[in-house]
């Protein structure tokens, strides 16, 4: 099976099974590459505009342009907007409001009873250091996948996740995809288990290349482990991929119920950000049909 407008190829022979990966791509369908790569490199743009810290940036930008104006009245009113919303996310963890709506979509430990596969979703990893896997936000993608794999010692494991990097515009394989590679090597995963996908940009990416890498069979169950926040859109992109009997496994929950949380600008705004990245991203696959 090969619907993609990529052609996929697996190492050669010598290679270690754990390290089986999208090791090469080329064109076969050049309009359907050029659209999916017009379409990741729009939503890095159209984002980095939307994002709660560009609006900062924005209103003290125009507060800015205003004094320079000499048009002092609408600088005073452009100073104080800057200041109430740099003020709303420094007290109020709005992120971790607005989160809980995507966060309890799929109840959080799903009853199981034969699993055939684990697809673990990028995200969460970073380049190795010194050899040792690295990880940051999301690490319990990691932790759960591997309590899901001891659970079913004859699942195969999917690790799915390139560079989200504009520099990758050409969907290069990444060297991210080592550090669960170091990971569940050192856990004591068996190397044939282990299955990497590294040369996808995004979540629609991820479903489409470890569907044609992968060829789920009809009747077969498969875990999709991802952050709580991110899952809706995940399994979402995943079934309209046609990966089939797909089950949630939602972990890494951000919710946040305080009423205030104290001075805490650099993390609320982090989550701030993140929720509304989701938000967006939903839209956007929704009117493409990712």
């Amino acid at each position: 099976m090969n619907s993609l407008p990529y052609r996929l190829e697996m190492p050669h022979k010598g290679a270690r099974p754990s390290e089986r990966c999208v090791a090469s791509l080329w064109t076969s369908q050049p309009k359907r590459r050029d659209v999916d790569t017009l379409f990741f490199l729009a939503s890095k743009i159209i984002w980095s505009a939307l994002k709660p810290e560009s609006w900062i940036l924005l209103a003290v930008g125009i507060t800015c342009l205003m004094v320079w104006r000499n048009r002092l009245r609408s600088a005073r009113i452009w100073a104080s907007c800057s200041l109430l919303l740099i003020l709303a996310i420094g007290y109020f963890p709005i992120g971790g409001w607005l989160v809980a709506p995507l966060e309890h979509r799929f109840p959080p430990t799903p009853d199981l009873v034969k699993v055939d596969g684990i697809i673990m979703l990028g995200g969460a990893e970073q380049w190795p250091r010194h050899n040792r896997p690295q990880a940051h936000d999301g690490a319990e993608r990691f932790m759960d996948t591997m309590y899901l794999a001891n659970r079913f010692p004859d699942a195969k494991v999917l690790f799915t996740g390139g560079s989200a990097s504009l520099s990758n515009l050409e969907i290069e394989s990444a060297p991210n995809a080592e550090s669960p590679r170091i990971f569940f090597d050192d856990m004591g995963l068996a190397e044939d288990r282990l299955y990497l996908e590294r040369a996808s940009r995004n979540t629609a990416e991820n479903a489409a290349f470890s569907l044609d890498l992968m060829a789920p069979q009809t009747g077969e169950t498969w875990v999709l482990v991802t952050s709580a926040f991110h899952m809706p859109r995940a399994y979402r992109t995943f079934e309209r991929a046609g990966w089939p009997g797909l089950i949630a496994w939602p972990v890494d929950f951000r919710q946040d119920w305080r009423p205030i949380s104290g001075w805490d600008l650099a993390q609320n705004l982090y989550q701030l950000n993140l929720v509304m990245k989701e938000y967006i991203g939903l839209v956007a696959y929704g009117v493409t049909g990712r």
